[in-house]
């Protein structure tokens, strides 16, 4: 998480602090004790005010927690820990001479995660905790569920890669997507069992699962979407991968016992391809969800799946099977892909939680959309333009695929005119990938910056453009290089003729756009509707600056 957002975050969560007062103020042995965290060393009785892994973020009386990061060793900041008042350090080092109590542990971020619990009265177990994880629709996913546990009158929260939603109060959760360090995660659940809410829906990420940001978070309920090619530069193979996936559902078995009970049930995308891997290694109950094809075989009664579905530019429109129901549902979001998300959302409410399918229907039927997910932007122009997040293969080639079904729909030829790119000091791997997809669905590409970081951008468009002429792209004529992002913008906004889409992808509901060590403020729907307003003359935002610009 970048430190400007971090310390939004600690300093908009400290202020719920206050009101999970119950739980703090306990000293590090009790904690150490009810977190049932082993150490060689001799925890002191000090009484902790907080647990962070950023020197950044401490304050008096703070247990700051030194991590192994990817970018740099979180012990070379002990010095600093310790000025802005920390009253012991947790490490994983030999014993290190510090002017306050250093206690060596052999996993820093499971105990880190475990004495957060504990640190916070372990609110996990006094909610009915559902996590999501997946590749792509995570986020959408999480806010179906959402939407059906309030419909059918649970009190619940949302902790999304998007923001987190308690009670009436919306806190964004950072820049890029990450599932929130483990005290913040922690913090989140206090505060929701502090308002009286009785559900949660987490969204999981693999790193969060790998780096245990969730751990201890007591998960009843696992659903996934899918899993794809992505973040293979931290997880290092496609197997590691989806190993770091798994651990949502592998965990299901070590939830305590709860008064409310324990659903403990996996919930499965059986027309993906991590289904039979996660379907043998998952405990307890499963359920498999799929779209049922029309030549598909006569399901059995304890099946969930959608058939007789219908898409338009509107909406979905599909029925849903389950055992002992089945129902009709209609949805404002677009592509065939929510339809597989819908699916999980039923299969976690009315299958593994028992909710009532009516609440379903109307959970999704209200649902919007989420920001930067196929979200449309009309300022009155005569062709279609849409920000999405999708940033992975898989993503732009069902974001691609449901434009195209929307164009084959509407009256006259239209073409699909796509702008993104590819992070840098990421998954290189996808780079080329994703331009494949792109020459062959989209009628004409441009790739720009997409969080270039430390990375040559141009390095990175060159990657792009040799995976566009290797599916016979053509520089210049199907596909073009523009580094500057909102220039990309412009130019396909100036390209595109009546019944066009201009889809803008990689970036979605995010922030902002890293460049070398900086971030710089970036909303691709603000620069898409900075773009739409110059091209039609009117009023309309500035277009926000990037540092690609002294130079395009």
């Amino acid at each position: 998480m970048p430190a400007a957002t971090q310390n939004i975050a600690s300093s908009a969560i400290m202020l719920y602090d206050k009101q999970v007062t119950g739980f703090l103020h306990q000293t590090l042995a009790q904690l150490f004790e009810s977190a049932a965290v082993p150490t060689p060393s001799h925890v002191p009785g000090m009484t902790i005010n907080g647990i962070t892994p950023d020197s950044r973020t401490v304050q008096p009386g703070y247990l700051y927690v030194a991590i192994q990061g990817t970018q740099a060793d979180g012990h070379r900041f002990i010095p600093q820990a310790i000025e802005r008042g920390a009253a012991a350090i947790l490490g994983d080092r030999e014993y290190l001479i510090c002017s306050v109590p250093y206690i060596k542990v052999e996993e820093p971020r499971v105990a880190m995660a475990l004495l957060s619990a504990a640190f916070y009265g372990f609110p996990g177990r006094r909610l009915t905790v559902i996590g999501v994880t997946g590749t792509d629709g995570k986020t959408t996913t999480a806010n179906l569920i959402y939407q059906i546990l309030l419909q059918a009158g649970c009190r619940s929260g949302i902790i999304s890669t998007v923001n987190a939603t308690i009670g009436q109060e919306v806190l964004d959760t950072g820049f890029h997507v990450t599932t929130p360090e483990a005290p913040e995660v922690q913090r989140f659940l206090a505060r929701m069992v502090a308002a009286g809410l009785t559900h949660v829906v987490l969204e999981a990420t693999s790193h969060g699962l790998s780096q245990h940001r969730v751990t201890a978070c007591e998960f009843d309920v696992a659903v996934v979407t899918n899993i794809t090619h992505e973040h293979l530069d931290y997880h290092g193979s496609f197997d590691a991968y989806r190993a770091a996936k798994a651990r949502l559902f592998t965990g299901l078995s070590s939830t305590h016992a709860k008064t409310q009970g324990n659903p403990r049930t996996a919930v499965l995308n059986q027309d993906d391809s991590s289904f039979n891997y996660l379907a043998s290694i998952c405990p307890g109950k499963k359920i498999p969800y799929y779209l049922k094809a029309e030549d598909s075989q006569e399901p059995v009664d304890s099946d969930l799946y959608a058939s007789a579905i219908r898409q338009s530019p509107s909406g979905l429109f599909f029925e849903v099977k389950g055992p002992g129901f089945n129902f009709q549902v209609q949805s404002q979001l677009v592509g065939l892909f929510n339809v597989s998300n819908c699916l999980a959302a039923i299969g976690v409410t009315v299958v593994a939680l028992g909710l009532p399918p009516e609440a379903a229907q109307r959970g999704i039927n209200i649902m919007p959309g989420v920001p930067g997910r196929m979200e449309r932007i009309d300022l009155g122009q005569a062709f279609t333009a849409i920000v999405d997040f999708a940033h992975t293969p898989n993503a732009l080639k069902v974001a691609l695929e449901t434009v195209r079904e929307s164009i084959r729909q509407a009256p006259g030829p239209g073409r699909v005119i796509v702008v993104f790119g590819s992070a840098g000091l990421r998954d290189a791997l996808k780079r080329r990938m994703m331009a494949e997809v792109a020459v062959c669905l989209a009628d004409q590409t441009i790739f720009t910056a997409e969080d270039p970081r430390t990375e040559s951008l141009d390095g990175i468009l060159a990657e792009m453009a040799g995976g566009a002429e290797s599916k016979q792209g053509i520089e210049g004529q199907t596909f073009w290089r523009i580094p500057d992002r909102g220039e990309a913008i412009r130019f396909a906004v100036r390209k595109a003729r009546t019944g066009d889409v201009v889809i803008a992808c990689g970036k979605g509901h995010e922030q902002s756009m890293a460049f070398g060590d900086q971030e710089f403020p970036w909303d691709d729907r603000v620069a898409m509707r900075a773009a739409l307003a110059e091209h039609l003359g009117i009023p309309g935002p500035l277009m926000p600056y990037l540092p690609t610009q002294v130079s395009s």
